[in-house]
């Protein structure tokens, strides 16, 4: 039996990549279009967006190439993660009102079906913790930190793009867990201050300063790191392999140094140090690690009512926003999640 609020809208916007990117994305690239709304069909929801996220890997679904993730079609909606309120249900499990996240972000209005949504708690947290710390981004830190790069108590750990959504979990929950330092990078003064005043980092440094990274790494973990979580990839990455010490891990999880390059990136020069040194690298991706999530969002949920980790969201207004949301992103210009708000 459906259930739907009345005076559902007939008409709802989204976003469309028209043409694919050539380097960095520009706003000809993307086109806001009106496409009809209905009520869904029988195992399905109908959800009134009020969050959506914009997120790095989206970068590479821009191109037409074989990847982990299909790539965006033309002139079709982008997707991403989103959070909203169900406002028609043609699905068991689901009533008018309720919260849920999903992958059909992009878009004011989303026809979900109803295995594509899970039910979430809007008293617990905000709704937008879904999409962020409690969220995809969160578990990558997670899983990134402790399945992937094997982190024991005592370790030295090294975050770049630590002011990030990802990075800033990293750095806190290694903390947490006893690490016996941890620094990073990011791309501001305000940011690193950010680091090391709020996240409770021992050290950072502004990768834009003139100084090559290795030399302000060398600085701020004197005595090496044996834990690197990459978002950066490029100069600190090869940084990292300098300063890392015997048997150091590191997890790969993002290189948006490279992402919009129209050549192939160098690759580090220091990579025979990788045998010596008998480092591993491995990358992560949040998809493989679905077993964590009951772990994860028990453990990090907890840290997160209680004060102990700390996050912060970048906003922007309005389904006209969702484009300059994510060039900004991809710019720095967030710290913490980037979420493009319909509320």
């Amino acid at each position: 039996m459906s259930a739907t609020s009345p005076q559902l809208p007939t008409v709802s916007r989204e976003w469309h990549l028209v043409r694919r990117p050539n380097g960095w994305p520009v706003p000809e690239d993307f086109a806001l279009r009106e496409a009809p709304v209905a009520a869904p069909e029988e195992g399905r929801i109908l959800v009134r967006n009020l969050h959506f996220s914009v997120d790095p890997y989206m970068r590479g679904r821009m191109n037409d190439v074989k990847s982990y993730i299909p790539p965006f079609q033309l002139d079709r909606p982008m997707d991403g993660g989103a959070v909203g309120e169900v406002v028609a249900s043609n699905a068991a499990g689901f009533a008018v009102g309720d919260h849920v996240l999903h992958g059909l972000g992009w878009r004011e209005y989303a026809d979900v079906p109803a295995r594509g949504a899970k039910k979430v708690d809007a008293s617990l947290v905000p709704l937008t913790a879904y999409l962020g710390v409690l969220g995809m981004t969160g578990l990558t830190a997670y899983a990134g930190l402790f399945e992937v790069a094997s982190f024991k108590e005592g370790d030295a750990v090294f975050v770049s793009g630590a002011a990030g959504a990802v990075g800033s979990q990293v750095g806190q929950l290694a903390k947490l867990k006893g690490a016996s330092r941890v620094v990073g990078s990011a791309g501001s003064d305000e940011k690193v201050k950010l680091l090391v005043e709020e996240y409770g980092f021992d050290a950072a440094f502004n990768y834009k300063d003139p100084r090559p990274v290795v030399e302000q790494l060398k600085e701020v973990a004197p005595d090496g790191i044996d834990v690197y979580f990459d978002n950066v990839g490029g100069e600190h990455l090869e940084a990292a392999i300098s300063r890392m010490n015997v048997h150091g891990r590191a997890t790969i999880c993002g290189m948006i140094a490279g992402y919009n390059d129209t050549e192939p990136t160098p690759g580090p020069r220091n990579m025979a140090m990788i045998i010596g040194k008998r480092l591993r690298l491995q990358g992560v991706l949040v998809g493989d690690h679905a077993a964590l999530q009951p772990e994860f969002v028990r453990e990090v949920g907890a840290l997160v009512a209680s004060g102990e980790l700390k996050f912060h969201e970048t906003y922007r207004e309005g389904i006209e926003s969702g484009v300059d949301a994510f060039l900004g992103m991809l710019r720095g210009q967030n710290t913490g999640k980037m979420i493009v708000s319909l509320a």
